[in-house]
């Protein structure tokens, strides 16, 4: 199960690398393709906040009641905020794709919040939870935990070979962006 979580870490890893590539357009004043900036937030909203992160709180859970901890709360809480700052960012995407004027400079705060917001919530896993279930968790209790998360498990809908349909645009920008020229 950790290993599958910091593949997502891994995956997200590039699509907010793309987004920041977008918002140093946007901020440049260039042009950007708002369809493609879409499809990651909604894939961020459909994957990774109805699979991932309930995963991770399963996981969490899990470790608290072993080490018999009370949960802190702060990643409930980090997903949470996720959660509201992708709606809002999914809001105006769709506002704008449905020409809708939205100011510039508060598209650019959204996404520039955004994106920090998803990067410190990986790097805080990364230093501090994960590791907090490699000293903790033993290979029963992983066995436990795989049960537990068994009806939070799908495919990435994005990061797998089964659909090449969903997110297909996506996908195609993701192996231009990989390729070297």
């Amino acid at each position: 199960m950790l290993q599958r979580l910091m593949r997502d870490h891994k995956h997200i890893a590039i699509l907010l690398n793309i987004l920041s590539d977008k918002l140093t357009r946007l901020a440049d004043g260039n042009g950007v393709n708002f369809n493609l900036v879409r499809d990651i937030v909604e894939y961020m909203q459909g994957y990774a906040e109805h699979s991932h992160h309930p995963l991770e709180d399963i996981i969490f859970d899990y470790y608290s009641n072993k080490a018999g901890l009370a949960n802190c709360g702060q990643l409930y809480n980090e997903h949470h905020r996720l959660a509201e700052a992708s709606g809002s960012l999914i809001y105006s995407l769709n506002m704008i794709l449905s020409d809708v004027v939205i100011s510039r400079e508060k598209l650019i705060k959204d996404l520039k919040d955004y994106i920090q917001l998803q990067q410190l919530h990986m790097e805080y896993e990364e230093r501090e939870v994960f590791p907090l279930f490699v000293s903790t968790l033993d290979d029963n209790d992983w066995d436990r935990v795989a049960i537990l998360c068994q009806q939070r498990l799908v495919d990435d809908p994005l990061f797998n070979d089964n659909d090449k349909s969903m997110f297909e645009d996506l996908r195609a920008h993701i192996d231009r962006v990989d390729k070297p020229f």
